[in-house]
């Protein structure tokens, strides 16, 4: 059996020369004691082809219209075989790739990797930490639930806020003037043929990169780089001490890999795709949407800065943060690389975290969203038998003022203030304006309520009076 593979081999090998290209990449010598944290940059190629593999066999099932595209995810996920599976994994692969690209971009930064002469394969892997958030973006839209679809009215609400150019760019997230099946097919254009393009240039310019001006040494203390003899002295370094790419340090690569593939793959059996929300309805003028775990720290941004600063943040933040990533390695291409003579590099990796992790929590709790998941008050909490009081308290849920606002012991929203007093602070006509009008961030009711309903609602909201 062994002689007929090698034969084989030695067949395939003489018509392709397969060996003579892939074995200089395997035998290239690499630094020695790179470790674990250079296993990132291959961790995150690994969820990238799992991301490739998974979607592939979504969009044989997958249909980009608004009228099938929901229907075509539940078929998916519920009665397609092994779709349960192939959702679950896209999703916790687009959470392992994100993840592991920013952790990689944060090591790559920390061990001053983008000085001389790996300045170009810095900027490539920037433009990659960009592609990649645009295809978890776009990913998420093909959902095409509520979330999805509100997300797009969101974004181009946003985009819409830029100086000039903000009606072309509003235009080009919705492809037209409206929301529509024009929109779909474009960021399904987007996420699974032109942002996939563009990783798998990059991909291929950065490994190319990486194999010319070779794998950068752990950094030390006191050996600062010189573009003028860094070259000569990297050389004598691979020259001495240097380890063949196969098997030192292509073998933890390969483990962290497997890694990825089973965490992924084990994430996917236990906890499944995410979940699909309502239908989108354009009639529902008051929605929420809410971005998948790693972009929910911009997201806490957005809803903590004041209206009058979001055309700044949403426009200037990214553009600032992609300029100055694009200049660093122009800037700042020489001198040390070790963590202990940079004490500003460690302070902006610190603080890069900490801000993260700090505005993820945030918006995992989310106390300006409404609590779409409240439930009705009890009887205890409405402590009436009026029968107008009680249907005002029935209509209190099924209005959805408690997503909003909190009463009594119940749970409710954080959004509006707390309404357990609401009869002693407000007059009867004061609270009947205020439902009919709306407020800030109120829709107006008088449109929504009859006068019997607006009437119980009120004999709800009176009876809420201070001990």
């Amino acid at each position: 059996m062994i002689k007929v593979l090698q034969s084989m081999w030695d067949w395939f090998d003489d018509r392709t020369g397969t060996a003579k290209l892939v074995g200089p990449i395997l035998k290239h010598p690499v630094p020695p004691d790179t470790g674990w944290p250079y296993t990132l940059g291959s961790a995150t190629l690994v969820a990238f082809v799992i991301q490739v593999v998974t979607g592939i066999g979504l969009s044989t099932s997958y249909v980009a219209s608004t009228a099938d595209a929901y229907n075509s995810l539940q078929f998916i996920t519920h009665d397609a075989p092994f779709g349960h599976l192939l959702r679950g994994m896209h999703f916790w692969g687009a959470s392992a790739m994100v993840l592991l690209i920013g952790l990689h971009t944060l090591r790559t930064f920390l061990y001053g990797s983008y000085k001389f002469p790996r300045e170009v394969s810095w900027l490539t892997g920037v433009l990659l930490l960009g592609l990649t958030l645009g295809l978890a973006f776009t990913g998420q839209l093909l959902r095409w639930d509520q979330t999805a679809y509100w997300s797009v009215i969101v974004g181009a609400k946003q985009a819409d806020q830029a100086p000039l150019i903000g009606n072309a760019l509003a235009d080009f997230v919705r492809a037209g003037s409206t929301i529509g099946g024009a929109t779909l097919t474009r960021f399904f254009a987007l996420h699974v043929f032109f942002i996939p393009a563009g990783i798998f240039m990059f991909i291929g310019l950065h490994i190319f990169l990486v194999l010319r001006n070779g794998i950068s040494e752990p950094p030390k203390a006191g050996e600062p780089v010189d573009p003028k003899t860094y070259r000569q002295k990297y050389q004598e370094l691979l020259h001495k001490r240097g380890v063949p790419f196969w098997p030192d340090a292509m073998f933890p690569d390969m483990l962290m890999g497997f890694a990825v593939l089973v965490v992924v793959f084990a994430l996917a059996i236990i906890f499944g795709p995410a979940e699909l929300g309502k239908p989108p309805d354009p009639t529902v003028l008051q929605a929420y949407p809410r971005p998948d775990w790693y972009f929910l720290w911009y997201f806490a941004v957005l809803a903590l800065i004041p209206p009058a600063a979001e055309p700044y943040v949403i426009i200037l933040g990214p553009l600032l943060f992609g300029v100055v990533m694009l200049a660093l390695p122009f800037f700042a291409n020489k001198g040390e690389r070790s963590a202990r003579r940079r004490p500003w590099a460690l302070a902006i990796t610190f603080a890069v975290v900490v801000m993260i992790g700090v505005l993820w929590y945030t918006g995992e709790q989310a106390p300006w969203s409404p609590a779409f998941a409240s439930q009705p008050l009890t009887a205890q909490v409405v402590n009436s038998t009026n029968p107008s009081i009680v249907k005002g308290a029935q209509l209190f849920h099924d209005r959805g003022c408690i997503v909003c606002h909190s009463m009594g012991s119940a749970p409710g929203g954080a959004r509006g203030p707390n309404l357990n007093y609401v009869g002693s602070r407000l007059t009867r006509d004061q609270t009947v304006i205020r439902i009919l009008n709306g407020g800030t961030d109120m829709p107006a009711y008088g449109s929504i309520l009859t006068p019997v309903e607006l009437n119980a609602l009120v004999d709800f909201l009176q009876s809420r009076k201070s001990p």
